[in-house]
């Protein structure tokens, strides 16, 4: 009897631990935890960390921060109900002293909704300390964010903290206050504004299973430069958009890997293309499809730097390389087209120059290497001048599209390349 009494009162124990951990698991931050198979964290924007040289391409405006906090505002693409925040010390040869970080949504320029601020934490902890040359990643912090929102990520800097470590073309406006944490302030008392984005590299959100993420991976071009600033009208966040309009598509983030300046091959604005594709995509969180719309610096710096100066076929063998490396990993990769540089004045227009992007063109389209192919030259060109962007899509400068010429760069390209591949 004492036996059988033993063994009701170990069901009893049993049956009791199964109904607290089935309890456990369907809270939301169990979820985010990964332990609910029906949800996967997927990156919903992001951006690449570049190193802040005083006086270099897209030098910092703002040299250090002090005892002040900075309010970033990004446009996500794809919403949830749990998100989290990644930042970076990558560039810093000092530890990154974080006080506090808030996340919430925008009430436009530098407020924000004081209702839906959350504090972000680490490890349980409201402030962090990140060693040179590391990210970090908050806990899941339990926020509704819609799709296509804006989303303002506000942190504070309580000592002197250089800017190593930014994004040298936001297309949008960021805000450095006076002395003090002001994170969970709704009116920011503003001291600085700037272009830049400092620390912050990525967001992602708690989405269904099915949910994926394509990279756009370039230059300026994909960057936005051109663009209205604070419009999200560069191509993708416009192919975010039109994705979001969908049924069989809202299920698809966009995030943004340009950085302006960068080559496929050397170095001058951020890591070269071959560098940083470990980062920027494959460990991208939920990415399954990649753009890569590289090499128009390639040729233009080559102009400039002899020492620098690569062939067509050199750069061929950076995008093979790019090709391998996504399907190692499973991903789709997509190749864009070079979109014109020539016209009168334009910076980069030598007929060498026009050779080697009209080479490598006919290789993205010809070769089958890729994937497949998205053809923004032939949507951006003059038809009267294929050597040089139509005047309507022509921000100025004769090498970036202007907010129309995104516009028809997304317009271009086709969803159902997003549909037509195995769920992985």
């Amino acid at each position: 009897m004492r036996q059988q009494k033993s063994v009701s009162r170990r069901q009893r124990i049993g049956i009791a631990l199964l109904v607290t951990l089935v309890s456990v698991l369907s809270t939301p931050l169990a979820q985010a935890g990964g332990h609910c198979r029906a949800n996967r964290w997927v990156g919903t924007w992001s951006t690449s960390p570049q190193l802040s040289i005083p006086g270099g391409f897209g030098g910092a405006m703002i040299a250090e921060i002090n005892d002040a906090t900075m309010r970033q505002t990004v446009r996500i693409s794809l919403g949830g109900e749990m998100a989290r925040v990644r930042l970076t010390n990558e560039f810093g040869d000092t530890p990154l002293v974080i006080g506090s970080a808030q996340i919430a949504l925008s009430d436009g320029e530098e407020y924000i909704l004081q209702d839906t601020s959350r504090q972000l934490t680490f490890g349980g902890e409201t402030s962090i300390t990140i060693p040179p040359g590391a990210p970090v990643l908050s806990d899941p912090v339990q926020i509704d964010l819609p799709p296509l929102s804006e989303v303002t990520i506000s942190i504070y800097f309580p000592q002197a903290t250089p800017t190593t470590t930014f994004h040298s073309v936001a297309a949008r406006t960021t805000y450095l206050s006076v002395s003090g944490d002001f994170t969970d302030v709704a009116e920011f008392p503003t001291a600085m504004e700037t272009y830049n984005y400092y620390f912050v590299s990525g967001v992602s959100v708690l989405a269904p299973k099915k949910a994926e993420a394509i990279v756009a991976f370039g230059d300026s071009i994909t960057d936005g430069v051109g663009a209205t600033p604070d419009a999200n009208e560069e191509w993708p966040s416009l192919l975010a958009a039109r994705l979001q309009d969908g049924h069989s598509t809202d299920h698809l983030a966009v995030v943004n890997e340009g950085i302006s300046g960068n080559r496929v091959l050397n170095e001058e604005a951020g890591p070269n293309a071959l560098k940083r594709f470990d980062r920027d995509v494959l460990r991208q969180p939920g990415a399954a499809y990649v753009i890569v719309l590289e090499g128009i610096n390639d040729i233009g710096f080559g102009g400039f730097i002899p020492e620098q100066n690569v062939s067509a076929q050199q750069i061929i063998t950076g995008h093979r390389q790019l090709i391998a490396r996504a399907h190692e990993q499973g991903l789709k990769i997509f190749g864009a087209t070079l979109t014109p540089f020539g016209g009168l004045g334009a910076p980069y227009e030598t007929p060498e120059g026009e050779a080697k992007r009209q080479a490598i063109n006919e290789w993205i389209r010809t070769s089958g290497e890729y994937d497949a192919v998205i053809d923004f030259d032939a949507v951006t060109r003059d038809p009267e001048n294929p050597t040089a962007l139509f005047p309507l899509y022509d921000s100025g400068d004769h090498l970036h599209p202007n907010s129309a010429g995104y516009e028809a760069m997304a317009d271009a390209i086709d969803l159902h390349l997003f549909n037509s591949w195995p769920q992985r």
